[in-house]
């Protein structure tokens, strides 16, 4: 069976035999390394990608809904000040980004379980319908951790009947 010289991973011509009817699947030698073996460190550079994981800044998850006469964009920001904010709107291109600050125990020696996400966090939505974009039209709010920005919806024409003849 052919492996990568780490015989980790199964090669793509090994796993298309598995789903081949026509030729029976390789046996596995219940003595080869397991796939997944916590006791061995993982070969250096197999997620050299990874290491630049701290350059792209976090997912904000949003809800947008609309109202007879409003646009809503909600997000869950909690834990996050109204100065680390920043939201901008452009050409109907809605854009929320800041920063999520751990306010980390520097004492801190060794971290046990760390699923919160900190740091930059950012998200663009083009919007779904047309809004009107001047101040005054606008209104973003922060409340007990969600921010909701409401826009006015700009007035779309009714569709004009055209009598065919």
């Amino acid at each position: 069976m052919a492996r990568t010289n780490d015989a980790d991973m199964l090669m793509e011509d090994d796993i298309a035999r598995f789903f081949d009817e026509t030729e029976p699947a390789p046996a596995v030698d219940r003595n080869e390394k397991a796939i997944l073996n916590v006791d061995e460190p993982s070969d250096p550079g197999v997620h050299d990608e990874w290491e630049d994981a701290d350059d792209f800044p976090g997912q904000l998850a949003v809800d947008v809904y609309e109202t007879a006469d409003k646009l809503v964009v909600k997000a869950r920001t909690a834990g996050v000040s109204k100065s680390d904010l920043n939201v901008t709107i452009s050409d109907n291109i809605l854009t929320i980004s800041g920063i999520l600050s751990s306010g980390e125990d520097e004492s801190t020696t060794a971290w046990h379980i760390q699923e919160c996400y900190w740091g930059e966090f950012s998200r663009t939505i083009a919007l779904p319908v047309p809004v009107k974009e001047e101040e005054g039209t606008v209104k973003a709010e922060l409340r007990d951790g969600v921010l909701t920005i409401m826009f006015d919806k700009e007035q779309q024409d009714q569709a004009k009947v055209i009598v065919v003849q």
